[in-house]
Order: structure tokens, then C-alpha cells, then sequence
């Protein structure tokens, strides 16, 4: 405690401690004890004033003011204790920095009207307790220091319940005279070194049901005396996932390699309470395979859990854990969420983006990326979308191009010429197709003309004749012209 001892000074008038004001104070390791004590005059003028920690009957003097008629405030520090004496108002205050769990005790202010006996003047009971926090699966190590006197007393590990009790967890077996005492119960372990006078207390594979405040007893048949109060908090180790029916999902449950890589690993549901049904383990698999995978890998500390063709009614909470039969400890607790897909959609690609609303100088917005296998889901799906879109477009690449083909060369349309004169002159047509000449370079036609009226032999009459009908010249003429004249049949008359 690093604090200087001054005296010891007995106890006056002893009947009276009963009326003594007192008080409890109860302070984390580390932090800082601030305490005040009031006296009157007559109790407290001319006098020194002393804090002072209670032991069998008698105050051990650990800082003190040195009198003075001519100072209103006396002030004195030894170590990490001040104490400061205000005369005029009647205070002492007392001030411990940086506590420590051995620091707990009975302490008191006191008034010393000379080196025999003292005027207590405010008892305080002090509790300093270790404060700690772990993770599932982490191992909590504590030393508990006492004096040469408990070397030979039963030593024990308590956890208390409610303001009083303190239910013991382990304990030694029997008061030690050798020099290590050890004893075990369950994931909690003893170790009493007499001669380093030192209790060492082991928890492992931490729960978080394992949260609560714990103690370092020193007790005989009818006594308790508590070394250090220690007040252990267990958080769990959690993951959540979001994911839809059909859905492939896989979850990595990290944990210590060396110290439970040969453990054997299991994936089961919580149910109510502490039970949680086994669905898979490291050395089995369930009855259909496919459904639910789980593999350990034991040199990089991670378990890996999969989980196929998921359902709505999957969703729920989850462990990785530990499997000592018949106990269970849980790894990482993991939250699946499944919600269910509507028949209606054929294909559906979805991200779920959160945004925060923005404030007038600036805006912040959050994505939250679909797990794993959705990923897998949308990439299929794109997949046969492309597919789909790449299969019309080649059709309609077909179907253009036997259009194509299909349609008549130049030349070999159909025509339908109707050289029409007016009402007196004759007019004609042609019904047939034209055809293309052998010789593609020589743009020749033919038709067929069929007379619709009766024409006058006075009128000419014009045609393009093809090389096949026409007669046979020099090749250097290509093309042949003709007139055309209708002589009017005479007509018998007969009277």
C-alpha cells in the first residue's frame, strides 16, 4: 500500500466504538477515495488528527497532522494518502490515490490527544475491488495476496449472491501447512502458495452466465475474512445475418487455436433457457447431407458453418461451440434472420441500403451489402438474364438475314406496266413477270402484251423485245425496235 506506519495507538474507551459514525465505501481499483470527517472543538482542539486503519484493537497510524497554533489548515502526505486538517471549519479530509485491492479494511478518522489513545471520530469500511472484463471462451487468472498469519487457514473462491451470502465455487480442502494446497471444481481452479502467501484462482472457458462478483476468502469453522472482491463481466461474441428462403449461408466462428484446437466443435439452435439442440458436430454430419456442413480448421482457429436451402422457419439464434459431452460452450452466438420470397417474382435483385437522414451541412448514408450467398443467388440470376438476351438477339440476326435472302434480286421484281392513253387510244398491259436476260451487264426485258382494246391500224405500237425472241444479228447490236401496225379486217356487208 506503500503507506508509511507511524504508530499504533489503542483503543479508547472501546464500549463506545458501537456509537462511532460509519460509513461504506466500496471503489474500483485504480480510482481515487476522497473522505470527510467532522469534529467539534472540544473533541478536536488542540489536537492531531490521524487516519489510522483498524486491526485487533488497535489503530494503525498511517499519515497524521502535526499541530500548530499559528496554521488554520494543516496539510500532510505520505505516500498516496493526504490528509488535511481545517481548523476553523472543524474538517478532516482525507484523500487515497491510485487504490488498490489491498487497501480494503476498517479504517477511522481519529483525534490524538496525546501519543496514548486516541477519539475516534468516523469509522470507514473500505472495498476495493478488481474490476475485469473478458470474452467468451477467454481464461480469467487472479492472485489474491494475504499475510503471514493465514498461511495455515482454508482458502475458497466465492461468488456472492445478493447483499450477504456468498456461495463458495472451490475451496482447499483442509487448512495447509505444506507449501502448495490446490484443489479443482468444474472450469474453476485453486492454488495456495504458503510460502509466497498467495492464492491463485483459474477460470476457464468463460460464459457469460458467468458475469457476477466474485470473492478470495480466507475462513475458518465460523469466520470469513475476504481478501479481494473481484467483478468479472463475460460478453458474448455475436454475428448476425440477413437472408432469404432458398439462400446458401456460411458463418466463420473464430476462437484460440492452442488452446482448443483439439476440442471437438458443434453447431446447434438455442432454445429456451440454457438447452440448445445439436444440428451438426465435427465428428458427424446430419442424416441429409447438404443441409447443414460444419468444418473445423484447427491451425488457423476458425470454425466454418454452412447452411443450404434455407427456410423461414430456419430463422433463430444460433451457436458455434465447444462440445465436451454433455456441455456445451458457446463460441460466437449468431441471429439468422429469413424472411420469405414472393411467388409473384421470377427474378429479383435486391440491396438493402439504409439511409440516414441529412442534416443541413451534411448527409451520410449507409449500405448494408447482402450476405454471401444472396451474392451467389444474383449472380445466377444475371447470369440467365444474359443468356436469355444473347438467345433473341441471335434469332433476330437469323431471322433478318433468311429475310435478306428471301427478297428478288434487281430485276426479277414483278411488273405490272399499264401504258395508259387517253379514252380514244387503245390500252394494254402486261400480265406476265419479266425475266432477267443471261447476261446480267445487259439490263434487257420482255413482255407479253395483251391488247385490252381493238387499235387503230394508223397508230404505232412500241416493245422491248428480249435477245430470245428477237432474230439473230450481230452481237454488237443489243437491242431491237419494231413497228407495230394493225391493218383493219374488212367487213362484209350485206346490204
Amino acid at each position: 500500500m506503500e503507506l508509511r506506519v507511524l504508530l499504533l495507538l489503542p483503543l479508547c474507551c472501546p464500549g463506545l466504538q458501537a456509537q462511532i459514525p460509519g460509513a461504506e465505501e466500496s471503489k474500483r481499483e485504480g480510482s481515487t477515495l476522497f473522505v470527510q470527517c467532522r469534529y467539534t472543538t472540544q473533541a478536536g482542539f488542540p489536537s492531531q488528527k490521524t487516519w489510522c486503519r483498524l486491526s485487533n484493537g488497535f489503530c494503525e497510524a498511517l499519515v497524521e497532522t502535526t499541530y500548530s497554533n499559528y496554521k488554520y489548515i494543516n496539510q500532510v502526505t505520505a505516500g498516496r494518502v493526504t490528509i488535511e486538517d481545517d481548523i476553523k471549519h472543524g474538517t478532516i479530509s482525507i484523500t487515497i490515490r491510485n487504490l488498490q485491492v489491498q487497501d480494503s479494511g476498517l479504517y477511522a478518522c481519529a483525534s490524538s490527544h496525546n501519543t496514548d489513545t486516541y477519539i475516534p471520530l468516523k469509522k470507514i469500511s473500505l472495498n476495493v475491488f478488481k474490476e475485469l472484463h473478458r470474452r467468451e471462451l477467454d481464461s480469467l487468472s487472479v492472485q489474491c495476496p494475504y499475510n503471514a498469519q493465514m498461511d495455515s487457514t482454508t482458502k475458497a473462491w466465492c461468488r456472492r449472491e445478493g447483499h450477504t451470502s456468498c456461495n463458495i465455487v472451490v475451496s482447499t480442502n483442509y487448512p495447509s501447512t505444506r507449501r502448495y494446497s490446490k484443489a479443482q471444481q468444474n472450469r474453476t481452479s485453486i492454488w495456495d502458495n504458503t510460502w509466497d502467501k498467495t492464492v491463485t484462482i483459474t477460470m476457464q472457458k468463460l460464459q457469460e452466465q458467468d458475469s457476477g462478483v466474485y470473492r478470495c476468502l480466507l475462513y475458518t469453522h465460523a469466520r470469513r475474512t475476504q481478501i479481494m472482491e473481484v467483478r468479472l463481466t463475460v460478453s458474448k461474441r455475436t454475428q448476425q445475418y440477413t437472408a432469404r428462403e432458398s439462400d446458401i449461408l456460411s458463418v466463420q466462428c473464430p476462437y484460440s487455436s492452442l488452446d482448443y484446437g483439439a476440442v471437438m466443435k458443434a453447431w446447434c439452435k438455442a432454445g429456451a433457457g440454457e438447452e440448445c439442440v445439436v444440428l451438426a458436430r465435427t465428428d458427424w454430419q446430419p442424416a441429409q447431407p447438404g443441409t447443414t456442413m460444419i468444418r473445423d480448421d484447427s491451425q488457423r482457429g476458425t470454425v466454418t458453418v454452412t447452411m443450404e436451402k434455407l427456410r423461414a422457419q430456419d430463422s433463430g439464434v444460433y451457436w458455434c461451440a465447444l462440445y465436451e459431452h454433455p456441455h456445451l460452450f458457446r463460441i460466437v452466438e449468431v441471429t439468422l434472420n429469413i424472411s420469405r420470397v414472393s411467388t409473384e417474382t421470377t427474378l429479383s435483385v435486391t440491396a438493402s441500403i439504409s439511409q440516414t437522414t441529412p442534416s443541413a451541412n451534411n448527409a451520410s448514408f449507409t449500405t448494408t451489402a447482402p450476405p454471401k450467398s444472396s451474392s451467389v443467388n444474383i449472380f445466377i440470376l444475371l447470369s440467365v438474364v444474359l443468356g436469355i438476351l444473347l438467345i433473341l438477339a441471335l434469332i433476330s440476326m437469323i431471322t433478318l438475314y433468311i429475310k435478306k435472302c428471301r427478297q428478288p434480286r434487281r430485276g426479277n421484281r414483278q411488273a405490272e406496266d399499264i401504258y395508259d392513253k387517253p379514252e380514244d387510244t387503245a390500252q394494254f398491259q402486261s400480265t406476265e413477270r419479266m425475266g432477267s436476260p443471261r447476261n446480267d451487264s445487259k439490263d434487257l426485258k420482255y413482255v407479253t402484251l395483251d391488247f385490252t382494246t381493238q387499235l387503230s391500224p394508223e397508230e404505232p405500237l412500241y416493245a422491248n423485245v428480249g435477245p430470245s425472241q428477237a432474230p439473230k444479228k450481230p452481237k454488237a447490236e443489243t437491242v431491237e425496235y419494231a413497228n407495230i401496225a394493225l391493218k383493219q379486217l374488212p367487213t362484209n356487208d350485206k346490204g
